[in-house]
């Protein structure tokens, strides 16, 4: 596909992650649950603000603790899908309903974006979608949204150990939104980011239904990978190429305060890392 156009960028940057599913309207707790019902062959979990562990299921991974306040507007509904076509039944029933959907992976954006809102919302809850099917043979493996990166490495790991995948450094990310957002971690110098090494993905569209690459087209297939996949839909899964890594990897770590010339370290670092092979990685973390 040729460069994307001017016009597509900007209404990326624009966007809100967020799908509108119809206007935002006072919910029927009652009608929103029949239609769950009506609408799939097997009943996800629904939580309500009156269902005894709804607290704990909505707290278990916020980030960001400004979003605890009694003042953050908490979602109408948790649904805590276990298949993919509770998923789809989710969207439909939001659509009908006027509810917005936010869709949390691993809960690691720090805006809030997966679990406030300022309307009426449906908190769609990835947590059992998180199969990691790996094929060293191909050199790829499926990866459910709800996965982390941690479990991702794991899986990987179990399989081959010169075998890679260029994500995060923090294992209890969501794969759904690190990809979506682009992914940065160790292995950026040599491969980029992660959404440059996904060659297929899964997303239920604001009508319901499943699309691949090849059904959503290559314009929507690049836009997911770092435009905010929760503009366009709900991602399932993620295909992701696994790249070659090393079996031993070597770490060296230099603590040096402002006193001892920390300033003087990052800037010769800095402009000597431009001569490294791109194997070698320097991170600078600055602590108060």
């Amino acid at each position: 596909m040729g460069n994307p156009s001017y016009g597509l960028a900007t209404f990326l940057t624009v966007f809100v992650l967020t799908i509108f599913c119809a206007t935002s309207s006072s919910p029927n707790h009652e009608s929103f649950i029949n239609c769950l019902a009506f609408h799939s062959q097997s009943n996800s979990s629904v939580y309500t603000p009156e269902t005894p562990s709804y607290s704990t299921i909505l707290q278990s991974s916020i980030q960001n603790l400004r979003f605890e306040t009694p003042e953050t507007r908490k979602p109408e509904f948790i649904v805590t899908p276990s298949h993919e076509s509770q998923v789809q039944t989710a969207v439909i029933c939001c659509r009908k309903h006027g509810l917005q959907i936010r869709v949390r992976s691993g809960g690691h954006d720090f805006e809030g974006l997966s679990y406030a809102s300022k309307v009426p919302f449906v908190m769609i809850d990835l947590i059992n979608l998180r199969s990691v099917e790996v094929d060293i043979g191909e050199n790829s493996a499926w990866v459910q949204a709800g996965a982390t990166i941690g479990e991702v490495y794991y899986r990987i790991a179990e399989k081959s150990r010169i075998h890679g995948f260029p994500g995060g450094l923090c294992p209890h990310v969501g794969v759904g939104g690190h990809i979506s957002g682009a992914g940065y971690g160790n292995l950026l110098r040599k491969y980029g980011v992660s959404a440059d090494h996904v060659v297929d993905a899964l997303i239920i569209n604001t009508d319901g239904k499943i699309l691949d690459r090849e059904s959503m087209g290559e314009d929507l297939f690049w836009a997911i990978r770092g435009g905010g996949a929760a503009s366009f839909g709900v991602i399932l899964a993620w295909k992701i190429q696994l790249v070659p890594v090393p079996p031993t990897v070597t770490v060296s770590t230099v603590d040096r305060t402002l006193e001892q010339g920390a300033t003087a370290l990052v800037q010769s670092g800095s402009s000597s890392l431009i001569r490294f092979k791109k194997i070698f990685l320097l991170d600078f973390i600055l602590l108060r």
